[in-house]
C-alpha cells in the first residue's frame, strides 16, 4: 500500500477555516507510522479534521524516507513494524532531531511505557485509543514544544546578562553551562552540583519526561548506592530555589509514576 500523500492546502482551504483556527501558512505536518491500514486511515481523516497535513508509512524504512524528506513537527511512532522497531526508529530520529514523538502500542504495561519514555518518545498512548483524546494529546505536546522554544527566545537577553549566551534558557531559567551556574531572572540560584545537574538534564529535552532512574543517572553515575527516592529530595530543594510552586508547578512537574519534566502538564 503506497504511503499517503502529504495533504494539499486547498482541500481544507475550502472550508474557510481550520480547527483550533490554525490558517494554512500554519499548518503543520504530522507523520503517522503504523502497519495497519485501518489505524493509519483513521489517524489520517482526524489529523486532517484537526487542521494538520499529513504523511502516512506502513514500515519503519518508509517512515525515515518521509521523515528526511519532509518537514514535520510530530510523529505518531507505532511501536511493533514489519522491518524494525519503533524503538529503533525513535532512537535513528533521537540521533538527528528533538521532534516530539508520541507512541502508539498495544504494550500497555508499565515496563514497556518506561522503555518508550527512556528512548526518546514524548508521550505514550495505548491501544485502542480514542482519536479526540489522541488529538487532544498532540496539542498538548506541540503547545509545550512551542512553549519550550519560545522560552529560550524570550529569556535571550536575560540569559545574556547572567552570562549564559551559550547555555540552556527555559522561561526566565538560564544556565550558563561553562560556568556550571543557574539563574532566574538573571538572579544567580546558587545551586549545589546535584541541584545544577538536575536542572541541567531537564532543560536538555524540554518536552520530555525523565524517569528517576534516568536523572539519578545523571546526578550520580555509577554510584548505585543512592537511593532513587533521594532525587524526589533534589527536586524539593530544587524547586524551593527556583521559586516554584509544587502544588501548581511552572517549571518543574511531576508525572505520576514516572518522574518529572519541565515545564507544565497541560
Amino acid at each position: 500500500m503506497p504511503s499517503c500523500e502529504l495533504f494539499r492546502e486547498s482541500r481544507l482551504a475550502e472550508s474557510g477555516f481550520f480547527h483550533y483556527n490554525r490558517r494554512v501558512s500554519e499548518k503543520r505536518t504530522v507523520l503517522a507510522v503504523d502497519d495497519e491500514p485501518k489505524i493509519l486511515g483513521l489517524l489520517k481523516s482526524y489529523l486532517e479534521a484537526s487542521g494538520y497535513a499529513a504523511l502516512c508509512a506502513q514500515s519503519g524504512r518508509e517512515g525515515m524516507n518521509l521523515f528526511e524528506r519532509h518537514e514535520v513537527s510530530l510523529i505518531l511512532l507505532d511501536i511493533m513494524l514489519p522491518d524494525f522497531s519503533g524503538e529503533d526508529f525513535c532512537k535513528k530520529v533521537r540521533l538527528v532531531s528533538q521532534v516530539p514523538i508520541v507512541m502508539i502500542t498495544a504494550k500497555a504495561d508499565e515496563a514497556s511505557i518506561i522503555q518508550g519514555l527512556n528512548i526518546g518518545a514524548d508521550d505514550y498512548v495505548c491501544k485502542p485509543f480514542s482519536p479526540r483524546q489522541l488529538m487532544a494529546r498532540i496539542e498538548a505536546v506541540l503547545r509545550r514544544a512551542d512553549a519550550a522554544g519560545a522560552g529560550a527566545a524570550g529569556t535571550a537577553v536575560a540569559a545574556a546578562a547572567a552570562g549564559a549566551a551559550a547555555g540552556l534558557a527555559y522561561m526566565d531559567l538560564a544556565l550558563d553551562t561553562e560556568k556550571r551556574a543557574a539563574y532566574r531572572g538573571g538572579q544567580n540560584l546558587n545551586l549545589t552540583k546535584d541541584e545544577y545537574n538536575i536542572l541541567k538534564l531537564l532543560m536538555s529535552r524540554q518536552a520530555k519526561v525523565f524517569t528517576r532512574e534516568e536523572i539519578l543517572a545523571a546526578v550520580k553515575g555509577d554510584d548505585y548506592y543512592v537511593f532513587d527516592r533521594a532525587i524526589d529530595s533534589h527536586i524539593k530543594k530544587l524547586r524551593a530555589k527556583i521559586g516554584d510552586d509544587p502544588k501548581s508547578p511552572a517549571y518543574i512537574s511531576t508525572v505520576y509514576g514516572v518522574g518529572y519534566r519541565l515545564g507544565n502538564t497541560d
